[in-house]
């Protein structure tokens, strides 16, 4: 059985007293290589919000590098070895950092410590209530929620998500502020059953590549595990004990350790066997120690190990949301939060960029733009939208452009993919989103084989590419009262954004 070791890793510290609240990364300046990445970026958010000097570099300018050097963090973009700064004591490298980058190489040559960023984030953990969330779907948002909702509970987490969220920093019930994917809250919780434990920290749990083995949770929820992933596992008997392992991270009931993991479609035997931790299963069985229910009018209800039942209503549609906000209501009174404040956040919490974010409207066609990009994801996603907004009341249709992410999930899941899309009325396929896979992977599928697929099983569809060609279809395409939904983990949703962008400049031409 894999034992959770306490001791800092290597290069870090675990000491209370440090200005850093806790966050043990080792010293005082850390530097970031690959800055720019969603979770790195906000990583140094928080670090440096915590009190640390962070500097960093990155390949390209961005929105996100303009961001942090608002923020008053120096962002660079020259990556040779001679860039890397004399006053730093750590370097934290993201996920596409190769151990052969020049300041890896001059980091190593100088004794420095180099953490990717999972190591990071897990020595992040250490004298931190950790709360990590995991499962092949949902991660993000219901990271997003649980961060809100703890918040809005005044237990004041430090929270770190892959995306952004303008109601992470103040809670869901105080007013939007500026879009973020980190919050620092206190070094100890402040009220409730845990009171004066150290603080909360509350972070997505990715099992890409093993990432979620590094992590320091007490308290960790898994709701689902499917196959993904097979390029790095080959199989999901492998995934699945890549979960198992992860849950042997969590300490024992004694010292706070508990595990939430779904009643169905979580591999809850196989994964829980032998733990030390407290175990409860949540789902929409009635034989789960967390009952939730989902209704037609979009309220979400739940039923408590104890008896005890409350319910909210989202913005967010879809049964799958329904489970997300019921997984964060779990894990927030597990930490010691008022049940009633957190149905009040849930209420009135609005989603996250890039999960079913609504992005506006041209002459009445609806634009959602959303990160689904697993064949279960992309069919909960269209049957949530079909249910809520059902585009054929006003009509109109379904239009979904998405956008495939890697070749070798594409390839592993072709068939799953092609049952995905049912709900709409036509599917618009650019190119295959390449990144990680090798060229030899590159050349064994294309889009092509995904539409010859969903139009064996009568989807209407196409493939089409550039985005720039895939607009102009749009606007040739849609009419008043249809949906326009853009979805994957790639910049596809430049497609959604181009389409509005380019009604606005017509507007302007004929204005």
């Amino acid at each position: 059985m894999m034992t959770r070791d306490s001791s800092p890793i290597p290069g870090t510290s675990s000491d209370q007293s440090n200005p850093t609240q806790g966050f043990a990364i080792g010293g005082s300046s850390p530097y970031m290589i690959g800055i720019g990445g969603c979770g790195m970026s906000a990583l140094a958010r928080m670090l440096s919000g915590a009190g640390l000097c962070v500097q960093g570099c990155d390949s390209t300018q961005s929105i996100v590098t303009e961001a942090l050097n608002e923020f008053g963090i120096d962002v660079g973009f020259d990556e040779d070895a001679d860039s890397l700064p004399e006053d730093i004591d750590v370097v934290l490298a993201s996920a596409a950092v190769k151990p052969n980058h020049p300041m890896v190489i001059e980091a190593t040559n100088r004794g420095l410590s180099v953490l990717s960023y999972p190591e990071a984030l897990g020595a992040c953990m250490i004298g931190r209530t950790g709360i990590a969330i995991a499962g092949t779907h949902g991660k993000s948002t219901t990271t997003a929620m649980l961060g809100c909702a703890l918040t809005d509970a005044n237990l004041d987490p430090s929270v770190i998500v892959g995306a952004t969220c303008q109601q992470l920093e103040d809670g869901a019930l105080a007013e939007p502020g500026a879009r973020v994917g980190c919050r620092v809250g206190s070094s100890t919780i402040p009220q409730g059953d845990l009171q004066g434990k150290p603080g909360l920290l509350v972070a997505e749990a990715c099992e890409f590549n093993r990432s979620f083995h590094n992590l320091n949770p007490t308290i960790a929820s898994i709701s689902s595990i499917e196959a993904d992933h097979l390029d790095i596992y080959g199989s999901l008997d492998a995934v699945v004990e890549s979960f198992a392992q992860f849950a042997q991270l969590i300490p024992s009931a004694e010292h706070g350790g508990k595990l939430i993991i779904g009643h169905d479609g979580a591999f809850r035997r196989e994964v829980t066997a032998g733990l030390q931790c407290d175990v409860e299963t949540i789902g929409f069985n009635p034989g789960a120690d967390w009952v939730v229910g989902y209704d037609a009018k979009g309220q979400t209800s739940i039923q408590t190990p104890d008896g005890q039942s409350y319910h909210w209503t989202m913005s967010l549609p879809g049964e799958h949301n329904a489970m997300n906000s019921a997984v964060a209501f779990a894990l927030a009174m597990s930490a010691g939060a008022d049940p009633d404040l957190l149905a009040r956040s849930f209420n009135a919490f609005n989603g996250l960029d890039r999960r079913l974010q609504y992005l506006g409207s041209r002459d009445s066609v609806r634009v959602i733009d959303d990160y689904g990009h697993h064949p279960t994801e992309i069919d909960a996603t269209l049957r949530a939208l079909r249910s809520a907004q059902d585009p054929a009341k006003h009509g109109g249709r379904l239009i979904c452009v998405f956008q495939p992410h890697q070749h070798s999930r594409t390839r592993f899941l072709l068939d799953e993919f092609a049952t995905s899309f049912e709900h709409a009325d036509v599917v618009i396929v650019p190119h295959i989103y390449f990144v990680r896979d090798s060229e030899a992977e590159r050349n064994k599928v294309n889009s092509s084989d995904l539409v010859d697929r969903l139009r064996a099983r009568g989807v209407k569809a196409m493939h089409l590419y550039p985005f720039e060609a895939i607009i102009e279809q749009l606007e040739n395409m849609c009419r008043p009262g249809d949906l326009l939904v853009v979805m994957g983990a790639g910049p596809v949703w430049q497609v959604g954004q181009g389409y509005l962008d380019a009604g606005k400049d017509r507007s302007d031409l004929n204005g």
